[in-house]
């Protein structure tokens, strides 16, 4: 049960640090600003506070983020029962793996040029990161396919219950992120549409994607075993 809280601390650790790097933590109720946004002639305008939607993306993924801690906990616990067989971990999942990061570091191109106003490299951008994340759920797809191929069944044995349960959860999130970047992506292509109403809309969808990438490579390291030996390091320091 330590070593199970120790991992979980682990996670929660590694999520606000990236949650605090998003200004998380701020008041923006008690700023006077808090988004600098830089003027065309390269001064500075004045700071804005922060929007009450990037507040309420924030605690949706607080909440996506124990949902996920909860899995994972019902996981070490099961785990350590007799009928638990590991599987083995579909080479594709890197495949994917490299895939999600490439969309994440898509996004962030994208909002990196929506911020500049470049709508010509804002485009490109979405769509390479829609793309990627569409093809990331498709490999998800194709990852399940070979394991039932291979007898890897979902009633089979526990382990294979929760990774099919675990990925499912989180490409559903993923389907949900897509939605809402489909619609900037095509909204991106208007002729009406100016960079900087998309800003906010493309900086969402950002967050989100960095935040999803975070989990699936916890995920990841919980399917590869490299968890389980994190668990074992932490049993030799607590014995």
């Amino acid at each position: 049960m330590n070593v199970m809280l120790i991992f979980l601390a682990a996670i929660a650790a590694i999520i606000f640090w990236w949650l605090s790097g998003q200004r998380l933590t701020s008041k923006p109720w008690l700023e006077t600003g808090s988004v600098q946004l830089p003027g065309h002639d390269g001064a500075e305008r004045q700071r804005l506070p922060a929007p009450t939607v990037k507040i309420g993306l924030f605690v949706f993924l607080g909440v996506v983020g124990a949902v996920f801690s909860l899995a994972v906990s019902a996981y070490f616990m099961r785990m350590a029962s007799g009928d638990w067989w590991a599987m083995p971990v579909p080479r594709l999942l890197w495949v994917n793996t490299a895939a999600l990061a490439l969309s994440s570091a898509a996004l962030q191109w994208a909002k990196r040029e929506a911020g500049l106003g470049r709508m010509e490299s804002l485009r490109p951008a979405l769509v390479t990161g829609l793309a990627l994340a569409v093809f990331f759920l498709v490999g998800q797809i194709q990852a399940w396919r070979e394991l039932t191929a291979a007898g890897y069944v979902l009633a089979d044995n526990p382990s294979n219950s929760f990774f099919y349960m675990l990925t499912g959860l989180h490409g559903l999130h993923i389907l949900g992120g897509l939605a809402v970047l489909a619609h900037t992506t095509v909204r991106a292509f208007s002729n009406d549409v100016a960079p900087e109403r998309l800003r906010l809309s493309v900086d969402l969808s950002a967050i989100y994607s960095h935040f999803m990438l975070v989990v699936w490579l916890l995920l990841f390291a919980l399917f590869a075993g490299w968890a389980n030996d994190f668990v074992d390091l932490c049993r030799t320091l607590l014995s």
